[in-house]
């Protein structure tokens, strides 16, 4: 998270929004939030609920839910879709960035 918290200017001028959602329950989410000063919105999702709904994977033997990023466009869109298949398979925020972009240049 904290690549997404130092190019988070970048995402806001792009007019996107970061949603991160994690499996914590709501009391250890804002108290993380808190402790890390997280500009973005945070979720929480103790029933994986949310998680479910994106097909978001939970693996056991890698330490639980595994990463998942999803670019929803203004009308509901999936435009992009990761899975992560280990804890640190992350996209980076240049590839994001460049999500955004397109979107944004695409007629409305």
């Amino acid at each position: 998270m904290a690549q997404l918290r130092q190019d988070y200017a970048q995402f806001v001028a792009r007019e996107a929004e970061v949603l991160v959602i994690g499996p914590e329950d709501q009391e250890a989410f804002r108290a993380y939030w808190e402790k890390e000063r997280l500009p973005f919105v945070g979720l929480a999702d103790p029933k994986h609920e949310v998680a479910n709904q994106y097909g978001q994977q939970v693996k056991l033997l890698k330490l639980g839910r595994m990463p998942a990023l999803m670019v929803i466009d203004k009308a509901g869109l999936v435009r992009f879709r990761h899975y992560g298949g280990g804890m640190s398979d992350i996209v980076p925020s240049r590839r994001i960035l460049a999500v955004l972009d397109e979107i944004n240049q695409a007629p409305a």
